[in-house]
Formats: structure tokens, sequence, C-alpha cells
């Protein structure tokens, strides 16, 4: 994948990194054809009762992660005759709390049908079977420890066979016309091969679960370190994810269309992650070495994600009907609308990315939680008042003025607003036009 040059990084190393991940984009692509083929075969109906199941369930299942993921790489780096202890202890927190979460979502499930204004067909054998995949992501500690040892590739070879054998099992679904709770039970089905590849390449490495141990003393310590992480990745899933719970209340036709239109405007949101991830190690050299250098290429960078973002959102907006017509056919009529304002999100998600970049390397984790909560709330309280109104278009606009809330939350803060200013600049093609300015002022023939 050829990318436009980043001005001020390592090409070479760019451009590795994008052959390293060439896999992640296969795996993403491939699941976004497949979410494709399901939404065409279940409709509208069907299809908005999975979407909202999954979105209730990931929210409340981000408190089963801990946090835990960026502590257990360091805790075994800085001990790691202590692995053993730390993986154990980390493992059976996660599989002690995620089981609690299991009747704790179904619970909450009942209340919010029972109170329901449009309570539709009761969804609770598949709330249930959604809930134990993160019971199995648990297991997700053995890629943390593949991390900490700069191994991720064993990771890389598991996750390449699951995407393949999850795809080909959800397209047999869709052959044999199998009915709704069949795809809730794929899904989770993905997170049980996902565990199962992982224990099985960590026992061939030559290690074993089974001298894993539990350490009372590790558990705490461990859940201080990561509490402000579980409150984030809360804020990050509600962010995420409760348009899809709130437009219930419309009913799941709704839910269905606007999850659509989602699933194509949200698809293509790895990339700026995979850019940023990439220059982050510039980023940070840049800041120890040379601050002039280290804004400038923070500038280059929200530039490009500009650059990459804005065509697409402004092509997707013309197209919006015909794609959605294409895809998925007469289904889901009014997506094409709604697709056509929440691309629009995507433009704010890439800036945003970068930006977090920034704040990691800046320190201000603190700052990143608020934003995040920021939008959070700022989503709910737009859903309240334009569902009701105007249903998945409301859902549309809640989600683009969140997502751009969010990014440019830094104008708010006196020693991020300098950012947020570059970050404007950037979005309205300021720096793009001085630099067409200046190239002309500097021409011989003017």
């Amino acid at each position: 994948m050829k990318l436009p040059g980043l001005k001020g990084f390592d090409e070479e190393a760019f451009n590795k990194y994008f052959k390293n991940t060439g896999w992640l984009m296969f795996g993403k692509i491939l699941s976004m054809v497949v979410g494709f083929v399901i939404a065409r075969y279940l409709r509208a109906s069907s299809f908005g009762e999975l979407s909202f199941a999954d979105a209730f369930t990931m929210i409340i299942a981000a408190v089963g992660a801990l946090g835990l993921d960026t502590f257990i790489i360091r805790e075994i780096l800085n001990e790691p005759h202590k692995k053993d202890e730390i993986l154990g202890t980390s493992l059976l927190m996660r599989l002690g709390v995620n089981a609690l979460l299991i009747p704790i979502t179904v619970c909450i499930y009942l209340l919010f049908h029972h109170y329901s204004e449009k309570p539709g067909d009761s969804l609770t054998w598949i709330i249930l079977i959604l809930s134990f995949a993160s019971f199995f992501k648990s297991f997700n500690v053995i890629d943390s420890y593949f991390q900490s040892q700069v191994a991720s590739k064993y990771v890389v070879k598991v996750q390449n066979i699951c995407v393949v054998l999850s795809a080909v099992v959800k397209v047999l679904l869709v052959v044999f016309k199998m009915p709704l709770i069949y795809f809730a039970a794929s899904l989770t089905f993905d997170s049980v091969a996902l565990a199962t590849g992982l224990v099985y390449m960590y026992h061939q490495r030559g290690f074993s679960l089974f001298t894993w141990t539990f350490s009372r003393k590790r558990a705490i310590s461990l859940l201080k370190q990561s509490f402000p992480l579980i409150l984030s990745a809360v804020m990050v899933s509600i962010y995420m994810k409760i348009d899809q719970v709130m437009l219930k209340s419309v009913g799941s036709i709704e839910v269905g269309i606007y999850s659509a239109a989602a699933k194509i405007s949200e698809a293509w949101f790895f990339i700026p992650v995979a850019i940023v991830t990439s220059v982050f190690p510039a980023l940070i050299h840049a800041r120890k070495t040379d601050l002039d250098r280290y804004q400038k290429r923070l500038r280059n960078l929200y530039d490009l994600l500009v650059f990459i973002s804005l065509p697409v959102a402004i092509v997707i907006t013309f197209l919006a009907p015909f794609i959605i017509q294409f895809l998925y056919g007469d289904t889901y009529n009014g997506a094409g609308q709604m697709l056509a304002i929440h691309i629009w999100s995507g433009l704010f998600v890439f800036l945003g990315s970068a930006s977090s970049q920034y704040l990691l390397a800046e320190g201000y984790t603190m700052i990143s939680f608020q934003r995040t909560a920021m939008g959070a709330v700022i989503n709910i309280l737009l859903n309240l008042w334009l569902i009701p109104l105007y249903g998945g278009v409301g859902a549309s606009i809640a989600t683009l003025i969140a997502c751009a809330v969010s990014a440019f939350y830094l104008l708010l803060i006196p020693k991020t607003r300098g950012q947020g200013i570059m970050m404007l600049k950037s979005l309205f093609l300021f720096t793009v036009f001085q630099k067409i300015f200046n190239r002309q002022k500097n021409s011989p023939h003017v």
C-alpha cells in the first residue's frame, strides 16, 4: 500500500510499517465484506437487533478488560522472572470479572427491555450468548506477553487464521439461511477461536498455563494502576456504541438502517490508527531533540490525515445513496442520508487519533480521558434530543458533533490550545494554501 509521503518522517520506516501491517488491512477488508453480506441477508430489522445486542454487551464488557494490557507488558519487562505470576493474576482477575458481568449484562438488558417504550422481541438469549465473548477475551493476556517480547508475529499468525475461519463460518450461515441467534453465536465463536489459538501458540513456544499463579498483592497493585484506564475504556465504548443502543427506542429497523450506514462510515477508521502508530517513534524522538521539528511533524501529520479523509468524505457524501443501494439493495431505505452525514465524523476521528499521540507524548493522559468523556456526554445528550425527532439521521448528527467536540476539546485547555489551532488550520486547508502561495512566491517565473 502506497500512501502520500509524510514530510519530516522516515519514508522507508513508514512504508515498512504498512507492509508489516498488510495482514491487518486484509483482515479488516475481509471482515467488512462479510459484514455487508450478513447485513444484506438479515435485512434491517434482524440486523438492527444484532447490532443493538452487540453494542449493548460491548459497552458493559469494556469493564472486563480492566485496563490491564499496558501494565501487563510493563510489569513483565520490569520483572521477567515473575512472568507466570503476572499473567496468572491478570487472567484470573479478568475471568472473574467477566464471569460476573454475564448475569449483570442480562439483568440490565431485562430492565432496559421492560421499561422500553418499544421493547420489540426479547433478545435475552442473544444478549446472553454475546456476553460470553468478553469472557473468552480474557485470554488476550497472552497477546500482551508476546508484545512484551516483541514477538507479535506469533499472534498475527493466530489472528490471520481466525479472520479467515470467522469469514467462512459467517458465509456458511448465510448460505444455509440460519436464524439470527446463530449469527450472535458466530460473534462469540470469534472470541473462542482467538482464545484457543493464543493458548495453543503459547504452548507451542514451550510455555504452559499450568505454571501460572495468582498473587493477591499483585492483583491489588494492578487494579490501583489500571483503574483510570477502566473508566477511560467505558467512556470510549459509550462514545462509540451508545447511539445504536439509544436508537432501539425508535425500533430495530431504525437501528439496522443506521448500523448499515455506520458500518461503511467506520470501515476505514483503522487507517489513522495505523498511520499515527507508525510515526509515533519519530514524534517522540523529535520532541527530545528538536521541538521545532516536533511541531512541524505534527502539522504534517494533521495535513496528511485531512488530505486522506476530506476527499473521501466529499465523494461519499454525493455517492451515499448509490453505495447503499449497491451494497444492501432496497432493504435499507434512508441509510444513504445517514451515511452522507456520518462519513464526516471520520474527518474528526482522523484528527483525534493524531492529537491523541500528541497528548501521549506530552503526558497529558487526564486531558485525553476528559475529552473522551466530553464526547460521550455530548453524544448521549444530543441523542436524547435528536433521536425522537429524526431517528437515525439524528443519531448521525449527534455522532458528528460529538466527534468534532471531542477532537477540538484541546482548544478549551490553555496548554493544548496551540495544538487545537494547528488542527484547525489543517482542517480548513490553511497550511496547504500557505505552501502553494510560498511555492508560487519563490518560483523563478513569478
